[in-house]
């Protein structure tokens, strides 16, 4: 559901220079964020030196796992682009807060049991859904999805569903690194702290710079603007992750 803000300023269709300027550096970001996903799609993985240690490491150790949870989700674009999307028509604290912690449940599940249980899948097509997911929210915040469905889908079941989706896409990448069975279990739940931690600092951000942006007029002229180039966003991730997929080295 669309949430309009009471607090809107009417548009009148002109531009003070500090919004014209605030503006044209919104969309240059964006222009290069958009330019970039090619290049750091792998920015989602773990670096070197942090997968050396999980894949060494043995014993609690709660602290640096925690660290490399909340790393991992600031450094997650594609779960950020999501939460963007997410909250992008959200104006009450109370509404983030129940879309946020459908999001995290989702993804605190699959976390913990795909681990757990060794469910484990491609890292390109489960990357290629989460990118969809992405997709996926910035047609329903443009208001397709009810056009095409007759009927708007039901935006908490589809944000749970998701939130499923990218745990199971942190999962993957857990699984890659073959943890020691001692203290596997207390080091993920470390883990998935360090994970809503960093997503709590990254809404933020997101919190924050959005709220500045809705305070200008340019908000109503560019919000469709930018859930366009949030859809298109999402499907370079799933273009990217399925020609990874498809590529001759995965054959």
């Amino acid at each position: 559901m669309h949430m309009k803000s009471s607090g809107s300023l009417p548009y009148d269709g002109r531009l003070s220079t500090p919004s014209l300027l605030r503006t044209r550096a919104a969309v240059a970001l964006l222009a290069i964020g958009a330019s970039a996903l090619p290049a750091v799609a792998w920015a989602h993985g773990v670096t070197a030196g942090d997968k050396g240690y999980i894949m060494e490491t043995f014993g609690v150790r709660i602290v640096p796992f925690i660290y490399l949870g909340a790393k991992h989700m600031v450094t997650g674009y594609d779960h950020l682009l999501f939460l963007f999307g997410v909250i992008f028509y959200l104006y009450r604290f109370k509404d983030i807060g129940v879309y946020v912690t459908l999001f995290a449940l989702g993804h605190s599940i699959t976390l913990v049991s795909g681990v757990v249980a060794g469910v484990s899948i491609n890292a390109y097509l489960i990357d290629a859904i989460i990118g969809a997911s992405v997709a996926y929210k910035a047609l329903d915040n443009l208001g397709v999805l009810a056009k095409w469905f007759g009927r708007q889908p039901d935006p908490r079941t589809a944000t749970m569903l998701f939130g499923l989706c990218h745990g199971l896409g942190l999962a993957t990448r857990m699984l890659d690194f073959d943890l020691a069975k001692d203290g596997l279990l207390p080091n993920l739940l470390a883990f998935n702290v360090g994970v809503e931690i960093g997503q709590f600092l990254a809404l933020c951000v997101i919190l924050i710079a959005i709220s500045y942006w809705r305070r200008s007029a340019t908000f109503v002229r560019y919000a469709k603007a930018a859930n366009m180039l949030l859809f298109l966003s999402g499907v370079a991730l799933v273009v990217y992750q399925l020609n990874g997929y498809l590529s001759p080295s995965q054959a």
